[in-house]
């Protein structure tokens, strides 16, 4: 078993100065902890990895290809592998778990 906490996730994340921390990688999947500041811009470009977001905290705007929704604590969201996406209009610091299958490169 692997066991994670969001509080050291993020202590450990901020350490290492960076937006995104790998926490998890198996042989069909990755996952991180993303980590946005309130009006900060989202530099992502398209993955050729499917993933699933699940915000942990915080309130933005997310932009799928041209689908465009509101996200919050508890918002599932699925990207398709190659599909343009950004995080928008970010009014709360967001932490997003993501989930990369297959692995992210």
């Amino acid at each position: 078993m692997k066991a994670f906490r969001l509080d050291e996730l993020e202590a450990e994340r901020a350490a290492n100065e960076g937006a995104y921390l790998q926490f998890l990688r198996e042989r069909n999947m990755s996952v991180g902890l993303y980590a946005l500041n309130a009006g900060e811009h989202d530099p992502q470009k398209p993955h050729n990895q499917d993933e699933v977001y699940f915000v942990v905290s915080g309130r933005a705007s997310i932009t799928v290809g041209s689908e465009t929704t509101e996200v919050g604590r508890g918002s599932v969201v699925y990207v398709p592998a190659g599909v343009a996406h950004k995080f928008h209009h970010i009014s709360e610091d967001l932490r997003v778990l993501v989930v990369f299958s297959p692995p992210e490169a």
